[in-house]
């Protein structure tokens, strides 16, 4: 193992307490927490660093240690604790070091929670400025018996605004004698003028062969008997969290009576047995529904969570694919026999675009297991689609199919922007644009010029003016209300739509009146209809657009071969000009 790992068989639990010696049974994860730098397991970097800093004797005054639940955040504090407060065993170290003893006055009274001068405190249950305060009121006075005054303080993010802001002077400029030492699985929520003040230490998930090594050498001295298999289950569940494989091993011996196998922890965990995963998905793959639901029923008869088989089926999609695309990582000695000889043969003989799409399903359908008031139904459903979208062509082998039909293929796409999806601009794009009618320009167009001012020359370049001029309002309200009469420069005459503000006349006429200079007239009647409003005439070409687009040859092959397609919005681009014989040079086009 790397520096600060050492061989787990030689590790030894911590000293129990008198209640352990009488009998009383301990939970592992107590029994065996660690007391030294080397029982910490998958932490080298923090173990080399702290070794280090304490042999050169560059100590800071406060610690930070984040990490998920149960990676031995508060055990690495209480080890940093009584490698600064260690004596040795014959009480003549006078310095901090990074082998404490285990032995000492000072170590024995952390190992058991009753040193003076190394306070715990929950930040969860204390998280009001007045606790903070009753440590700081403590901080000047100096230890009654060991080196340094030390505050574990554990879930530090759950303290208040006050209270952190109360921690700031002496977190900044502490006494000599004062050490600081946090622990939080929500670092982000920890202000930064907190971590700024600290060390911080980023504590790493376990890895699942360390687990699994770490898990045996306990089984070994609890005297049971566990599988390989079973171990690795326990690892995986745990999810890099130390506590909590401890757990699970904990209950595992006692499920198994000491003997543990496989099956009794996937029945303990309920989980789906790997062989059945590959069976569950090779049958979705092929397409055979009546095999996967009947697998499914299988493992659900057998205690497996709904939840938990649409999860292994994604776990296992993601190593397919990562076995396709790096073949080397399928031949590891340490995965089980399925993994190696089956899920290989598997990765090959399944597309990448099949993987995907396989990933895709699983990922949302795995949320709709978890939140459905019937998760087995709900499963089923995933199932069911997972099994149906093989029957789907690829985007490859639809664009061969389409192409085979003597449909024309679609025009390269233009640059990036404006909304919507590939196959949408697509539509759009291979559409001749001279077949479509020309909507109505919302922009200015040149504008006339009359004596030194210039006014927009029609309707609908009098609304792209006032956009133009923020005038975002009255430039909407001419979009939406406003149904022309007349109009020339210098003056409107419109039919107002209902609700449409009785002064829009007057404001409207003020306001061009600034912009151009000129006097505007403005007149507003219920008189005559008028001409539909500008949104309506867009509406209006929209709906020819994609009338007309739904004749288009390639359209009409694509809604044919994806049921349920629709057209949702066409959008026009410029047609690419012709090539003329200037172009070409040697038969080749100039770059």
């Amino acid at each position: 193992m790397g520096h600060g790992v050492t061989d787990i068989s030689a590790q030894q639990p911590t000293t129990p307490p008198a209640d352990d010696k009488a009998g009383v049974y301990r939970v592992l994860a107590r029994k065996y927490r660690p007391t030294r730098f080397e029982d910490l397991i998958g932490q080298e970097a923090l173990v080399r660093t702290l070794r280090n800093a304490i042999a050169a004797g560059r100590l800071a005054s406060a610690y930070i240690l984040t990490g998920v639940r149960g990676v031995g955040k508060t055990t690495t504090a209480r080890i940093i604790a009584r490698a600064f407060t260690c004596t040795g065993a014959d009480g003549t170290l006078t310095q901090p070091t990074a082998e404490p003893c285990g032995v000492c006055p000072n170590c024995r009274a952390i190992a058991e929670d009753r040193h003076v001068d190394v306070m715990e405190m929950d930040a969860a249950s204390r998280t009001g400025v007045n606790d903070i305060r009753e440590i700081l009121e403590g901080v000047r006075y100096r230890p009654t018996s060991a080196r340094a005054k030390i505050y574990i303080i554990d879930e530090v993010h759950m303290l208040s605004t006050a209270a952190f802001n109360a921690l700031l002077k002496t977190l900044e400029e502490p006494p000599e004698h004062v050490k600081f030492i946090f622990a939080t699985t929500e670092i982000r929520k920890v202000p930064v003028t907190v971590l700024s003040r600290c060390q911080r230490f980023d504590l790493k998930r376990v890895e699942v062969e360390v687990l699994s090594a770490h898990f045996a050498g306990i089984a070994a001295k609890e005297g049971a008997t566990v599988e390989d298999e079973a171990l690795r289950l326990i690892s995986r569940a745990a999810d890099g969290s130390v506590r909590d494989g401890m757990s699970l091993l904990d209950q595992a011996i006692a499920h198994g009576h000491g003997a543990v196998s496989a099956d009794q922890v996937r029945d303990m965990l309920g989980l789906a047995d790997r062989g059945l995963t590959f069976d569950l998905f090779e049958a979705a793959m092929r397409g055979r529904a009546a095999d996967a639901l009947d697998i499914l029923a299988r493992q659900y008869a057998m205690g497996a969570d709904p939840a938990t088989v649409v999860s292994d089926l994604l776990d296992l999609a993601h190593w397919l694919t990562r076995a396709r695309v790096t073949p080397a990582s399928a031949d590891d000695p340490t995965l089980p026999e399925a993994e190696r000889v089956r899920g290989k043969a598997m990765a090959q003989s399944l597309t990448m675009a099949t993987l995907t799409r396989a990933w895709q399903i699983l990922l949302k359908g795995l949320e709709e297991v978890r939140f459905a008031p019937h998760p087995l139904h709900a499963a089923e459903m995933v199932l069911i689609r997972l099994i149906y979208a093989q029957d789907l062509p690829t985007p490859g082998d639809a664009i061969k199919t389409l192409a085979s039909r003597g449909a024309a293929p679609a025009a390269p796409m233009g640059a990036p922007g404006g909304g919507g999806g590939g196959a949408r601009m697509a539509v759009g794009e291979s559409l001749p644009p001279q077949a479509m009618p020309p909507a109505p320009t919302m922009r200015a167009a040149p504008l006339p010029e009359t004596g030194a001012v210039i006014l927009p020359a029609s309707f609908e370049a009098l609304a792209g003016f006032l956009s133009e001029q923020r005038e975002a309002l009255l430039s909407a309200a001419l979009h939406q209300d406003v149904h022309l009469i007349a109009y020339e420069p210098g003056k409107l005459v419109y039919r107002p739509a209902p609700g449409l503000d009785p002064n829009f006349a007057l404001r409207l006429g003020q306001r061009l009146t600034e912009l151009t200079q000129r006097r505007w007239s403005v007149v507003a009647t219920a008189d005559e209809d008028g001409a539909p409003t500008l949104r309506q005439q867009a509406e209006e070409i929209e709906r020819r657009r994609e009338a007309e687009a739904a004749q288009h040859p390639l359209v009409r092959a694509v809604i044919e071969t994806f049921p349920g397609a629709a057209i949702t919005r066409v959008r026009m681009t410029q047609p690419a000009p012709a090539a003329t014989d200037a172009d070409w040079t040697n038969g080749d086009p100039e770059e």
